[in-house]
């Protein structure tokens, strides 16, 4: 676009129509000093060509180009011309026509040629003129050829940069918090740069997915998180990893979302592994997990495929937050559970084969259960069974001791061999025993012995 607009303004012809009417080229002079002819500047047909092609594709409207190409040789003409009294440039929009015009004091002896004019020369623009009339005068600045072209030029530029800013602002501040789609265009770094259309954004490397991959041409659809007005002007920025696009993502694709029947209380996500999305409805009526799912799961798989097969778990909200994290742990089953006011902690146990279940690979369970909820998880592995068996193991022990008079080391290697009772000993033969202990066969015996001996005093005492 740039070599297409500097190849326009050089061929910009600058006419001069003499009272004979013949048209001719010729080098601009001083207004003051061209009383008797009038300067006509015409457009090129293809620079209006090219203000419809950027109205069209780039949405900036004919007007703001046409006051852009205005100002532009205003500038280019005061450079020229200097400081002449209420210097303009006008374009007609239709005929791409351009006329520079100023207002000159009519005196009968000049004395500032960028101020006044003389009377004679008055007379012929306007008959009835009078010396300290201000008459509007069509002026051509001298000077304003290629070099005036290539100023006017830059500072075009300069003007539709600054509309086509003006616009992404104006069109996006109110738009942050939806989704767009588009195109990628390239690659700033690790910044991705997506085509919306008329504008670009910028998907900063903060704001992707670590599992997806990007490439030229792909077709994608983001997150609008913010329009940044900054020193290099409005920026458009969007993620794909914000937990609000799946938030953006239900509200599309759940009716029930859109209409407020079911609300979506909380999200906690770490993008392209796992995301979990409290919801409620205050219509009994409705099921918001049954909702956000639909039917055969057509909903929730929807969303699915656009997260590329991120993990989607829906909960259903509950205003007890005992409730809520039984909810949010699911599959996990839960043993227990305390909660910890003072540190606005939750305290779980799970049994040991449910543990690696409820904290989830590198603790993504608990850790974005932690954030749906806003406590503070604690799983640990429920100890009481263990706990039990020890303590009867430990009586076992005492009692085997102090009835057979051993000594409490091969009392324990009996009870950790299942034998931990005077009737299971009995039951046990006198080389096995030997085995278990690791000593002779008559030591075996003579515990037997004393076994059986406990066990007939026992009967006796009945």
């Amino acid at each position: 676009m740039t070599g297409a607009l500097t190849a326009l303004f050089f061929i910009l012809r600058f006419y001069d129509q003499t009272e004979t009417g013949r048209i001719r080229w010729d080098p601009p002079i001083q207004a003051a000093c061209r009383p008797d002819r009038s300067v006509i500047v015409f457009m090129n047909s293809d620079l209006l060509a090219v203000l419809d092609y950027m109205e069209r594709e780039k949405g900036i409207k004919r007007e703001v180009l046409l006051d852009a190409v205005s100002s532009a040789l205003l500038t280019a003409a005061k450079k020229s011309v200097g400081p002449a009294r209420d210097l303009r440039v006008t374009i007609d929009p239709k005929s791409g026509e351009i006329t520079a015009h100023a207002n000159l004091f009519v005196v009968e002896d000049v004395r500032n040629i960028h101020d006044e004019i003389l009377l004679s020369r008055a007379r012929k623009i306007k008959p009835d003129a009078n010396a300290g009339d201000l008459l509007e005068v069509e002026v051509t600045p001298e000077g304003f050829g290629r070099i005036a072209a290539q100023t006017a030029r830059q500072a075009i530029l300069q003007r539709i940069r600054q509309a086509e800013k003006e616009m992404i602002y104006d069109e996006f501040k109110d738009r942050a918090g939806e989704i767009v789609g588009g195109t990628v265009r390239r690659f700033e770094r690790s910044d991705v740069v997506v085509d919306l259309g008329k504008f670009e954004a910028i998907m900063p490397a903060r704001e992707r997915v670590a599992t997806e991959d990007y490439n030229i041409g792909d077709r994608i659809r983001a997150y609008v998180v913010a329009v940044e007005n900054s020193n290099r002007g409005p920026e458009i920025i969007i993620s794909r990893s914000h937990p609000n696009f799946v938030r953006r993502l239900f509200e599309v694709e759940v009716s029930e979302i859109a209409d407020r029947t079911v609300d979506i209380k909380a999200i906690a996500r770490e993008a392209g592994y796992r995301t979990k999305i409290a919801v409620w409805s205050s219509d009994e009526k409705v099921d918001p997990v049954g909702a956000c799912v639909g039917m055969r799961g057509s909903r929730v798989k929807n969303i699915v495929r656009e997260l590329n097969q991120e993990k989607v778990d829906i909960i259903r909200w509950s205003q007890d937050p005992r409730e809520f994290v039984v909810e949010a742990l699911k599959p996990a089953k839960i043993k227990s559970l305390t909660l910890d006011n003072d540190r606005h902690a939750i305290n779980i146990t799970v049994e040991e084969d449910q543990l690696s279940l409820a904290i989830g690979r590198r603790g993504q369970n608990a850790r974005l259960t932690a954030r749906l909820t806003g406590w503070e998880i604690n799983i640990a592995k429920d100890e009481s069974a263990t706990q039990a068996f020890e303590q009867k193991i430990a009586q076992a022990i005492t009692t085997l001791a102090k009835t057979l008079k051993i000594d409490e080391v091969t009392a324990r290697s009996l009870a950790r061999a299942g034998v931990n009772s005077i009737e299971g000993l009995l039951e046990v033969d006198p080389e096995d025993i030997a085995g278990i202990l690791e000593v002779d066969v008559e030591r075996a015996r003579e515990i037997h012995e004393s076994a059986r001996k406990e066990h007939e005093k026992k009967m006796a005492s009945i």
